[in-house]
């Protein structure tokens, strides 16, 4: 149990000594092209099943006047994991719907082909093939979008 505190006391030391973009944070500027973005899960903190939305081919902060996407209909390489603190795997979250004109089967986001758009994960809380649920803490949410990455902070609340 020692080791355990130790080791998220480390994490946390080396989080206040690293600056913000270095520690995984996606810093932007307006109007800029992306690959896709991780909107705020919701609720936040949550107990035990989150929602997490993604915008696959355009940031969330996208000015007005622009076209959101592309009209080419282009499909993106889109995968979603969940990290706890220590850097160990815990879920991959499954596909639950599109914010736009159609919506998607359940699927886990692992390399899964999305067209342009806004989308919502859907994560029960549970821990990846064992059916468990995830203990109280901070868990990372990294969004893969052809090959550009972005992350967020997520918390359970017990």
């Amino acid at each position: 149990m020692l080791h355990r505190w130790a080791a998220l006391a480390l994490v946390l030391a080396l989080c206040a000594l690293v600056p913000e973009q270095a520690a995984g944070q996606s810093q932007q500027s307006p109007g800029r092209r992306t690959a896709g973005a991780l909107g705020k899960n919701y609720p936040n903190p949550f107990n035990p099943e989150t929602r997490i939305p993604l915008h696959i081919g355009h940031s969330p902060d996208h000015p007005a006047g622009l076209p959101d996407c592309p009209a080419d209909g282009k499909l993106h390489v889109v995968t979603l994991r969940i990290y706890n603190v220590l850097g160990a795997l815990v879920a991959v979250p499954r596909l639950q719907a599109s914010t736009g004109s159609g919506s998607v089967a359940s699927s886990p986001i692992n390399g899964l082909p999305l067209q342009c758009g806004d989308w919502i994960a859907f994560w029960d809380g549970h821990i990846m093939n064992t059916g468990r649920e995830v203990p109280s803490g901070v868990y990372v949410a990294e969004l893969i979008v052809d090959g550009s990455r972005s992350s967020s902070k997520m918390y359970v609340a017990k």
